[in-house]
């Protein structure tokens, strides 16, 4: 990754990939500093007591590691948005703008039951007058809530057997040709940046068959976009906040960091990485695997930035292609690896202790994983390098995993270890 980095600092092409118009009025985000008071062999039952340092000294002013008393930073972005929040957020910071430039009339997507982007583009696209149409994978709940009651409230939902979800691709462009009806049209988001980018247009493209002069109210604009906003566009937003993080008053672009973060698609880790490394930043970033094994990732990775250099840079921009075979990303398994969605005993109730002591809602699907992780680096790290974890939200996803995991749900005092003098 070392060799690669001289080659890939470019400010130019950094201040042209961010300088468009954003979702995001700002890419700032609250950062707190947890201390760990115990280790997990004196803690509450086993566990890790935290306290939170909501103001920080940050910048010139950050504190020297306390060895008795490591600690790591949580960047906020749980609390961009009520309902869009973290990661979410983020990936459709630069999406979004880009939809209104070229006049879209509906988004097609997909996700799980209770997947948090399916709910995040149907808040979105509601809030700008665009219709989304959300694929959910498996049966309908008894009771909608969580995330999947929110898709329902601003989105339309169709719950789509998970024989036929496994063919994602397929699933998306079939319904939504159905959904354009045959004056519409039909593009897939990163088709739209590339296209742009071939005809230095930055980001507005015609839709090819859709004309609202010959087919007025009739014509209908479709954009596809990935599961999981997994699409080269949504790594802009992740590496403005990279941008933004970088700021001497923050963490600075000289103090090395390990950034860590929780992994559905990857797509937000591998906007990290790339972030840092166009930007030029001592930074290393460890990515949770959650939903695939590691040979996935990686693919998604290289993936990814094949399609990155593919839609938003030149050979004016000097970028080095063997970038794309290399590893810019530390995956790295869950502390208790499992089936993706399952939770194991205990977890809930240790996401109420870091809640009780901190303030702070993990759940245990995603977040709770990179917080393990951040405190386990930030105890036996490098006494010069500071961990930080990205907080990606997802806390709604609660609600769902109450419905399905009831008895994990019965909490006392008693049972979670708390004590009030903690």
């Amino acid at each position: 990754m070392g060799v690669l980095k001289h080659n890939l600092v470019n400010d130019r092409l950094v201040s042209r990939l961010l300088d468009r118009r954003w979702a995001l009025n700002s890419p700032d985000a609250k950062i707190n500093q947890i201390m760990i008071l115990s280790r997990k062999e004196d803690g509450i039952n086993g566990d890790v007591t935290f306290r939170n340092i909501t103001q920080p000294c940050l910048g010139q002013g950050m504190m020297k590691k306390n060895q008795s008393f490591p600690s790591f930073y949580v960047v906020r972005d749980d609390l961009l948005h009520p309902l869009v929040n973290g990661n979410k957020a983020r990936k459709l910071d630069a999406t979004l703008p880009l939809l209104e430039d070229n006049d879209v009339t509906d988004v097609v997507t997909c996700g799980g039951c209770q997947s948090a982007h399916t709910a995040a583009v149907a808040v979105s696209c509601a809030e700008r007058g665009v219709r989304s149409h959300l694929l959910l994978r498996g049966e309908e709940p008894e009771t909608l809530t969580g995330y999947n009651l929110v898709s329902t409230l601003y989105g339309n939902v169709v719950y789509v057997p998970r024989s036929l979800y496994a063919r994602r691709k397929e699933m998306l462009a079939r319904h939504a040709e159905s959904v354009a009806g045959p004056n519409g049209s039909v593009i897939w988001l990163n088709d739209i940046m590339e296209a742009s980018t071939r005809n230095h247009s930055f980001g507005k493209q015609n839709f090819s068959e859709a004309d609202p002069v010959k087919c007025p109210g009739k014509s209908r604009k479709v954009v596809v976009v990935n599961e999981g906003a997994g699409d080269s566009v949504a790594l802009l937003g992740v590496m403005r906040l990279i941008q933004y993080l970088s700021q001497n008053h923050l963490f600075g672009k000289k103090q090395a960091l390990k950034v860590v973060v929780d992994a559905g698609t990857g797509t937000t880790a591998v906007g990290l990485a790339l972030g840092a490394l166009c930007l030029g930043l001592p930074w290393e970033v460890t990515a949770v695997m959650l939903a695939d094994k590691i040979d996935a990732y990686k693919e998604k990775e290289q993936n990814l930035i094949s399609e990155f250099l593919r839609s938003f840079t030149s050979s004016a921009d000097s970028l080095d292609p063997s970038i794309v075979n290399a590893e810019t990303v530390q995956w790295v398994e869950r502390s208790l690896p499992r089936k993706f969605g399952n939770i194991l005993k205990g977890e809930v109730q240790e996401c109420q202790n870091i809640a009780r002591q901190t303030g702070i809602l993990v759940d245990p699907i995603y977040t709770l994983a990179a917080w393990d992780i951040a405190t386990k680096l930030s105890q036996n790290g490098d006494e010069d390098t500071e961990v930080v974890m990205l907080h990606t939200g997802g806390t709604l996803g609660m609600f769902g995993l109450a419905q399905r995991y009831r008895s994990y749900f019965k909490m006392s005092d008693e049972d979670s270890g708390y004590k009030s003098n903690h």
